[in-house]
């Protein structure tokens, strides 16, 4: 049991992709801390899925879906607190080296982040919540290194480093502040086919001696969102245990 515990009742939290994974993970930790809590997944219904989710308010939303972003807007009334977590390597299978793969990424990983982000910004307005509403997304190592294999979410997660200054830019005289969490090798369904060689690369180099969990990234979410964060915005939060300051070891 943590000794930390965050207060967020009274406080509407929507997380996109939050029935697994990562997503699931913050979408937990809110409502441990009293939140009202959202999620979106693609699949009809919530006992669609394998996890429980009876504890959230659950909506259908597709990103590739035409009309899908006005109308999860349609369907929440207040919120204070966006987590823009959906995305995905390889959408719907596609190599990302081809022109409809890459084009799939960035749009899975960039575009629907700034479509949700741009639907709920008056409801974000409206929001009374100590310490300002919160914008938050999920990057990843590839924010700042490349990766051969994805080049179109590597390139969207770069992007959202920048878009999230922006946001904090634009956004900071209504009351909303912006920031991002570059998670890094997180134990999730994502990262199930690593080889024991790619695990063992990573190990060599990361001052913490093991594979992350959602939990870490959850943690991370919960602080940015809260009070304790009022004067943090535009800023990129690197979970990763220490892969991004460690040299090769």
């Amino acid at each position: 049991m943590t000794r930390v515990k965050f207060d967020f009742s009274g406080c509407s939290v929507l997380v996109t992709g939050g029935t697994s994974g990562i997503g699931f993970a913050i979408a937990t930790a809110f409502a441990d801390s009293g939140a009202t809590v959202h999620v979106t997944g693609r699949k009809p219904g919530a006992t669609d899925y394998d996890t429980d989710l009876a504890r959230f308010r659950y909506h259908q939303f597709d990103v590739f879906q035409d009309g899908g972003v006005a109308a999860l807007a349609a369907e929440i009334d207040v919120l204070d607190v966006l987590v823009n977590n959906a995305g995905a390597a390889f959408p719907r299978g596609r190599d990302e080296w081809s022109e409809d793969g890459f084009r799939d990424s960035i749009e899975v990983n960039l575009n629907s982040y700034f479509r949700v982000a741009t639907a709920f910004r008056p409801h974000l307005g409206r929001s009374s919540f100590e310490g300002g509403a919160s914008v938050l997304g999920i990057g990843s190592l590839t924010s700042f290194f490349g990766f051969e294999m994805v080049p179109g979410y590597g390139a969207a997660k770069g992007a959202l480093v920048q878009l999230t200054k922006t946001l904090a830019v634009s956004w900071a005289p209504a009351g909303i502040r912006a920031n991002l969490i570059a998670a890094g090798n997180i134990r999730t369904p994502m990262n199930v086919g690593m080889t024991p060689q790619q695990f063992e690369s990573l190990y060599a180099r990361l001052p913490i001696k093991r594979q992350g969990e959602p939990a870490d990234i959850a943690g991370a979410a919960l602080y940015l969102a809260s009070p304790l964060a009022s004067y943090v915005t535009g800023q990129t939060l690197a979970v990763d245990g220490g892969y991004t300051i460690a040299m090769y070891m």
